[in-house]
């Protein structure tokens, strides 16, 4: 056994760190996550010229933003509140436009095409929009994970060390940012993957300083807040692989995988993001924050779509 096994087991039977899973769940989590990586290496992950290989490519780069906004935090310790909230706004109006522009409109479309109608398409769209928001509502029930002003969330016999639990509440925001950007690649229109993977790079960046300086306010290192920040970026190619994996193999998937991505995104928005900015009394600056993450979005999705 190696030396890094045996540290491993000996963190997770420390009461204050591990929680009472299963003996299997560590197991399965690995043999799901190496299906995962599987999808993406039979589907021409590592060739720029599959939907796959673009999705990797183009939510690598929204993880690299996340891990670049974070990098401030090594000497920065706190961020003003107003201006934390219109960060958090500005990530909050680009994920919005996104599901608006980069991916319903283009979903309905595409439904149309493939049902012969525009409403059939509409409603293809609108079941997978649901059935996105239903999978974040389940996994903010499931997943224990924490915001510095919300407090804890999911299953409260999961212990886990703080930080963790704030890692995995930013990584169930970008894990839904990887999906769009999967989806968006995995029809081979480019026109749409490209201005979403951009928006969500761009807005990843302060994100990632937000959540950064928010560890760095609980008592953790630099080095320690600024590498969980950039950890939480992980979730975006993972979301990339199940987005693409889920949708190209079968038509009606596509539009259908659309909607679920704009649903899990928009979820996050109202329920997380925009609730996070409005604690704290900054309400109208935050919402400029929203108008002007929306606009960028709306402009990249002109100018690049």
């Amino acid at each position: 056994m190696s030396t890094a096994t045996r540290t491993l087991q000996a963190y997770l039977r420390d009461p204050r760190h591990a929680a009472p899973l299963k003996a299997g769940s560590g197991g399965l989590a690995l043999v799901l996550l190496g299906a995962l990586v599987w999808a993406a290496l039979a589907q021409g992950g590592t060739r720029l010229d599959t939907p796959m290989g673009q999705a990797l490519a183009g939510a690598t780069v929204a993880a690299l933003a996340t891990a670049l906004g974070a990098l401030p935090a090594l000497f920065i310790r706190r961020i003003a509140p107003r201006w934390e909230d219109v960060m958090l706004g500005f990530g909050a109006g680009v994920m919005a436009a996104a599901s608006c522009f980069s991916l319903i409109l283009p979903g309905v479309s595409a439904g149309a095409d493939i049902l012969g109608n525009r409403p059939a398409g509409a409603l293809l769209v609108a079941t997978g929009l649901v059935a996105g928001a239903l999978f974040l509502l389940l996994a903010d029930k499931v997943v224990p994970h924490e915001h510095p002003g919300a407090g804890r969330h999911g299953p409260e016999w999961v212990k886990l060390r703080r930080v963790w639990l704030m890692v995995f509440a930013i990584a169930l925001h970008n894990f839904p940012e990887g999906m769009a950007i999967g989806v968006g690649f995995s029809g081979g229109d480019t026109s749409v993957g490209i201005p979403l993977a951009t928006a969500i790079a761009i807005q990843d960046i302060p994100e990632g300083l937000v959540v950064a300086v928010a560890l760095r306010t609980i008592a953790y290192a630099p080095w320690q807040a600024a590498g969980a920040a950039a950890l939480t970026g992980l979730a975006e190619p993972l979301g990339a692989i199940v987005g693409v994996a889920l949708t190209s193999g079968f038509a009606p998937l596509y539009p259908a995988g659309l909607g679920f991505a704009a649903g899990a995104m928009i979820w996050v928005v109202s329920h997380e993001i925009i609730p996070e900015t409005h604690r704290k009394g900054h309400e109208q600056a935050a919402t400029l924050g929203v108008i002007g993450g929306f606009v960028v979005m709306m402009l990249l999705d002109t100018a690049l779509g």
